[in-house]
């Protein structure tokens, strides 16, 4: 070894004397030079104990404007991952701090498909030995070539976990030559060539979401037959976290037509119209994976299977609820005036009469349509919204409160709207008995929509996560259906043949009719107490008395000579808004009314962690969500919910009874609602005992016996459990 030293330095001293200064220069240059090439080999390369990171770059040169793929490269021991966009139950995601010249821009990280790692009940998504994640860099186009660089730097945060967590941090730096775009080598990085290739594509076959039941997603992919012969396993990974349950297994179904995979839905579930985002992982057998980026809007179920229904099918529902809907308690204070319709009709040509129908048919419809084109402009806004969502407004309750006992004192006699209500008087064969008929239809849908009937909650459903065409043919088909009875009574003369003849004891039956419209505006006046509080009410009474005297007014001057009726006309017009001014102060002012379980009551107030709780506990409970409203909601109510048989029931088998008060808006209801394909209330759902249990959906017209018959059934096929834990696992993202 001493040898080969000695001849070195011979040959060197021997160099720089035949060289001189040129050998200095020259040898100089080399040391600068493996000095500067490990200096970048240390910049754009870092090390912890569990990862080695290295930035890496499409080309080895860029030329001014070029668009090029950076990667951070993590290479990580056995044993140990790091995580995805969404970690899943614990861990943070990568980042990636990029410092760029002036004029450059770097997009987000582009994340290759995750995988699942368990441990115990904590599922994570992330990755293990290797993992290179790109961002797209737009180079500025006023780098001069040959003469400037390109030079960035990744500052690059991670969390490392194996049974422990380790956060870290590294700084890389790289820069890249600039180059005439002809200069710039086109052969590409193998390592940016097979992290591209690791990426998530779109789905080139379609991919559609429905919320199922029990609170689940359906993830449905639709493909050729065959093209899924080889599939082994399949996985979808949410974006977000909190949509689905991580720890959860994914039911697997295979058919002729695609997959379906049952998701378990999560801590914030989403509603309908929501979009589903996310990475569909398939394994085939032998190992190899194709990932697609899926980003299906959830939609409803009306039929209970699985895929999304057809207009077609949406449509006849709706015109089947529509129908119904003219049996439900919430139609009735319309009834009188649909009833006084067709007396006063009878007495007309079958000519005047289908007018009439068809005219009545046009309000519903206008109301109909415009209901659905608030409906969109709303759901465009980001808003979420239901059926029946306008009577969650006070300010609407009470303007529906002071048309409802109009109406009435019209109906008394009192006043008259254009000298023709609902088309009775003398009116009935000119213009204003035609506005009548319209009239009547649109109070018709406004009274009708506190209230959902059979078929139509899986249409209003579907409606809601359409585009706007969809949402209002739907509603349109609704409004037909409610329309039909009277449009058929109009256009078939042998059932015209059963009513009486108009005549002068229409007065009198004109007058008592009045009563249902009073006892709609009581009724609404309530609602709108458990809104707005006592004070709002209060304030709302004092208006119907205005309006009352604005009526009577009216009435007492308009035969008094010209002078008299103007001066009874402004006083009764300040009146009148004198009770809207009122009105709306106290709705804005108003404090909601408390609606707190009390020891009286069976029932405690629902929340969803609540709800949770008892379910992992596996604990039987009864959902009612209800809104004050809602007429149909109160019938049951008082008719089952209450009746001694279903409290001592509920006693008996230890049954929690919660109860959603949708009365004002509330998010939370109203996403729980969207998971079971609801936009509306009421929804009665009962939890058999046993944590595995799928809750059963009852009908929205409860009588006790439904109510014991469902509990009874449920328990009878319910196993005794072996044992029970009130440990929850509540999803903590902690490290």
């Amino acid at each position: 070894m001493p040898d080969v030293i000695n001849m070195f330095f011979k040959w060197f001293w021997r160099f720089i004397a035949r060289f001189k200064w040129e050998g200095i220069i020259l040898l100089a240059y080399a040391l600068a030079t493996v000095v500067s090439i490990s200096a970048a080999e240390a910049a754009e390369q870092a090390a912890t104990d569990q990862v080695t990171a290295r930035l890496i770059a499409e080309t080895p040169a860029v030329h001014p404007g070029a668009a090029i793929y950076l990667g951070v490269q993590q290479i990580i021991i056995p044993h140990w991952h790091t995580y995805w966009v969404n970690p899943g139950d614990s861990g943070n995601a990568t980042i990636i701090e990029w410092e760029l010249p002036a004029g450059a821009s770097a997009s987000e990280i582009l994340w290759p498909a995750p995988g699942r790692i368990s441990m115990g009940p904590i599922t994570n998504y992330g990755y293990e030995n290797e993992v290179t994640l790109l961002s797209r860099i737009k180079v500025p186009e006023n780098l001069r070539p040959g003469v400037d660089s390109f030079a960035v730097k990744a500052v690059v945060d991670w969390l490392v976990c194996e049974e422990e967590c380790i956060p870290q941090q590294v700084s890389l730096d790289l820069a890249l030559p600039v180059l005439l775009r002809y200069e710039v080598p086109r052969e590409k990085n193998p390592l940016i060539t097979e992290a591209l290739a690791r990426l998530p594509v779109a789905s080139p076959w379609p991919v559609r979401a429905f919320v199922g039941t029990a609170g689940k997603f359906q993830l449905a992919l639709e493909t050729p037959e065959g093209a899924l012969a080889q599939l082994a396993d399949a996985w979808f990974y949410p974006f977000e976290w909190g949509h689905i349950r991580q720890s959860d297994p994914q039911a697997l179904t295979l058919s002729t037509s695609g997959l379906e995979l049952t998701l378990p839905a999560g801590e914030a579930p989403l509603g309908l119209g929501s979009q589903l985002a996310g990475v569909l992982v398939l394994t085939e057998e032998g190992g190899a994976t194709r990932s697609f980026e899926v980003r299906p809007t959830l939609a409803a179920t009306p039929m209970g299977g699985s895929g999304v229904p057809g207009l077609a099918t949406a449509l006849l529902l709706a015109l089947a609820g529509g129908i119904i809907l003219n049996l439900m308690p919430c139609v009735f204070p319309v009834l009188s005036l649909k009833a006084l319709s067709l007396i006063g009709q009878s007495g007309q040509s079958q000519t005047s009469i289908r007018r009439h129908g068809l005219v009545y048919t046009l309000g519903v419809l206008a109301s109909f349509g415009l209901l659905a084109v608030v409906l969109i402009v709303l759901k465009a806004g980001g808003a979420q919204i239901g059926w029946g969502f306008q009577f969650q407004s006070p300010l609407f309750v009470l303007l529906t409160a002071y048309l409802m006992f109009a109406v009435g004192l019209s109906l008394s006699g009192v006043f008259y709207f254009g000298g023709s209500v609902a088309g009775l008087g003398s009116g009935l064969a000119n213009k204003s008995g035609y506005a009548g008929s319209f009239f009547t239809g649109v109070l018709a849908t406004v009274v009708a929509t506190p209230c959902t009937a059979p078929f139509m909650a899986a249409a209003l459903g579907y409606a809601l996560t359409q585009p706007p065409a969809q949402l209002l043919a739907v509603f349109l088909s609704l409004g037909l259906g409610l329309a039909l009875p009277y449009l058929l009574l109009s256009w078939w003369p042998g059932s015209q043949r059963w009513l009486p003849r108009p005549g002068a004891w229409m007065d009198k039956l004109k007058q008592a009719m009045a009563f249902p419209m009073y006892a709609a505006a009581v009724w609404l006046i309530w609602v709108l107490a458990r809104q707005a509080g006592a004070d709002a009410a209060a304030l709302a009474l004092g208006g119907i008395v205005l309006i009352g005297f604005a009526a009577w007014l009216h009435s007492a001057t308009r035969n008094s000579g010209a002078s008299a009726t103007r001066l009874g006309s402004v006083f009764a017009g300040l009146a009148v808004l004198l009770a809207l001014g009122g009105g709306y102060s106290a709705v804005k002012l108003g404090v909601p009314a408390q609606t707190n379980a009390q020891a009286s009551h069976n029932w405690q107030a629902f929340d969803n962690a609540r709800l949770q709780v008892l379910l992992d506990e596996g604990k039987p409970v009864f959902l009612n969500f209800t809104a004050a409203w809602c007429i149909s909601c109160l019938v049951n109510e008082r008719v089952a919910l209450s009746h001694a048989r279903v409290v001592d029931a509920f006693a008996a088998d230890d049954i929690t009874y919660l109860k959603g008060d949708w009365t004002n808006r509330d998010p939370a209801i109203t996403a729980f609602l969207a998971s079971f394909g609801r936009s509306g209330v009421p929804l009665y759902l009962f939890y058999p005992a046993g944590k595995s249990s799928e809750p059963v959906q009852l009908p929205q017209i409860l009588t006790p016996d439904i109510v014991l018959a469902t509990v009874r059934a449920e328990k009878a096929q319910t196993p005794e459990p072996t044992s029970l834990s009130a440990t929850a696992i509540n999803g903590g993202r902690t490290p």
